[in-house]
């Protein structure tokens, strides 16, 4: 077998690290934090464990990038969805109830990522996060910001705020109350977005959505390429002529 191409290995590369991603969510998901080991990810990702070091400093960097991977790709879905609209209000109304719908939806995974956020490391910035401030920045300038660089920090602070809140136990508040404070500050229509009790486009309930557990379209994997693949490789002649 001949050895395998630069883009080849790349490209395992790359799934191998989604792969990673994703049983990250899952099982933080599933077991909490402190339950999850970096070697119950490997694991779950089919990977080596030495991987898991190669790709990732240590597990609260792992769950970092993989929840503010889920959280960047909900988001974009939630931009994205049909049908697709340029309009910063109703763009602004979808970004609150893509990140409440986490909060609703993925209670555990949310709750472990902002007890995550109050350790001693805190903040881990991330490829990942950077996608999420590029998205949540776009929205506030769509929505008709002035100052972006003062405006983005806020939407971030008043949504963590707001996640926090629906995930506190004990005392959790209810996220449609959350919802209708957002609103009212960035004067949007509830009727806007995804409000509760409704349906979005394609007929499937927005507090009862079928693919709510399934991340698989958040992260590219996919099947394995082929190892001889060579892409950009023409047949040499006499293998044309065998």
């Amino acid at each position: 077998m001949s050895p395998r191409s630069a883009s080849v290995n790349e490209e395992l590369r790359r799934r191998s690290k989604e792969r990673l991603l994703q049983a990250a969510v899952e099982l933080v998901s599933e077991r909490g934090y402190e339950a999850t080991t970096l070697g119950d990810i490997a694991d779950r990702a089919g990977s080596a464990r030495g991987l898991v070091s190669y790709y990732f400093p240590g597990k609260r960097q792992l769950v970092q990038s993989a929840v503010h991977r889920l959280m960047h790709r909900t988001l974009e879905e939630a931009l994205e969805r049909e049908p697709r609209t340029e309009d910063g209000r109703e763009r602004m109304a979808r970004a609150i109830d893509a990140i409440l719908g986490l909060a609703r939806d993925r209670p555990v995974l949310m709750r472990q990522h902002m007890a995550g956020l109050l350790q001693a490391e805190g903040f881990v910035p991330c490829p990942e996060q950077r996608r999420l401030a590029e998205l949540l920045s776009d929205t506030v300038a769509r929505h008709g910001s002035a100052d972006v660089e003062s405006d983005y920090p806020m939407l971030r602070a008043l949504l963590m705020g707001a996640v926090f809140a629906a995930l506190v136990p004990g005392v959790p508040m209810p996220v449609p109350v959350l919802r209708a404070e957002l609103f009212k500050r960035y004067r949007l229509d509830w009727e806007m977005g995804v409000p509760p009790d409704t349906e979005v486009p394609g007929g499937t309930s927005g507090t009862d959505l079928p693919c709510r557990t399934d991340l698989s379209r958040f992260f590219a994997t996919g099947p394995e390429p082929c190892p001889q693949a060579e892409p950009d490789r023409k047949p040499e002649p006499d293998a044309q002529s065998k």
